[in-house]
């Protein structure tokens, strides 16, 4: 079953040189001292180390504390995937020339599984997750919670990812997480959750009226929060009343930073999670800087928003958001 194997073991940098296997868009796995990464094959068709993705990730070979790269061959796979926390530096390498190529896919609504978060189409519960080029879908559609990818995961990165649902798409539980240049789509509070976020140079598409995030900080002081950095805000075609957000939690803090914010967007920005009943948005923090775009007017904005100065701003740039308390800086690789 192994015979396609590769294990990488870093002896020497000449010596390393001359095992390097190519592996569409993305770089190999590190090597240090003698740390050791392992890399197996997906493939549906038989043709690879394992037929489905979650065999590969249970019966993987031991990999210490080097990663486990999971090659995955373009295909549709419909499975349900737990990486546990006892499987920590996993990450998802889609083969194809696109991220649409390799899809994984489930129809679950949280009404059928017994609630939202058991929903989830991924539950990635090991530290060091990444994933490039791989498509995360819910396919149950509108009416309930259904959750593609649900993430507790600290030091988390997906590049070149798109993500696909209705509500509750992503589940960015946990730990500190870093998106870049990936596609996230929804309707109804598609981004939520409590992690330490940042979303760099992403396109997220609203396919309905309703709320981009729903973000759970819990303390006025928590680390916690989501960043959009240099993303833009896109809708299927007549959609509006789209809102940059809701608290699900009474001190909820998201950050728009020189985004593109089309037309769809209210021009209050920011709604209440149940007008009446709830009152988060005194306690919440929202705030944006040098965004553009007809949905970036602040002439209506909701009077809670925070318009961040240049100083301001600085605090929720990469380095300084997701830095402490070891210095990870996912945009060093």
């Amino acid at each position: 079953m192994f015979g396609r194997i590769l294990v990488f073991v870093a002896l020497a940098a000449t010596c390393c040189a001359s095992m390097t296997v190519p592996v569409a868009r993305a770089e190999q796995p590190e090597t240090s001292g003698t740390t050791t990464s392992v890399r197996v094959l997906v493939s549906s068709d038989g043709h690879g180390d394992f037929q489905t993705i979650q065999q590969a990730i249970d019966h993987a070979p031991a990999y210490g504390q080097g990663r486990l790269v999971i090659a995955i061959q373009p295909g549709v796979y419909r499975e349900r995937l737990v990486v546990p926390q006892d499987r920590p530096r996993v990450t998802f390498l889609g083969l194809g020339n696109d991220p649409a190529a390799t899809l994984i896919t489930y129809s679950m609504s949280a009404a059928a599984a017994g609630g939202t978060f058991l929903s989830s189409t991924v539950d990635v519960e090991g530290a060091d997750f990444e994933a490039t080029n791989i498509t995360f879908e819910n396919s149950y559609g509108a009416g309930s919670q259904a959750v593609a990818l649900m993430l507790h995961s600290d030091r988390a990165l997906l590049r070149h990812c798109r993500l696909l649902g209705w509500q509750d798409t992503l589940y960015a539980a946990t730990g500190r997480q870093y998106y870049e240049d990936c596609y996230i789509e929804g309707a109804i509070d598609f981004i939520f959750g409590n992690a330490r976020a940042i979303f760099h140079d992403c396109e997220i598409h609203s396919a309905g009226a309703g709320y981009i995030t729903a973000q759970s900080r819990t303390s006025a002081d928590g680390p916690y929060g989501f960043v959009f950095d240099d993303c833009k805000l896109t809708a299927r075609e007549g959609v509006s009343r789209v809102y940059l957000g809701r608290p699900w939690r009474p001190y909820a803090r998201v950050v728009f930073l020189c985004t593109k914010m089309g037309a769809h967007i209210d021009p209050a920005g920011w709604h209440e999670w149940h007008p009446g009943e709830t009152h988060s948005l005194d306690t919440s923090y929202y705030a944006e800087f040098a965004s553009s775009g007809p949905g970036a007017s602040r002439s209506q904005r909701d009077p809670h928003t925070h318009f961040l100065s240049d100083k301001e701003a600085k605090a929720f740039q990469t380095k300084a958001f997701l830095g402490e308390p070891d210095g990870w800086d996912p945009t060093a690789r």
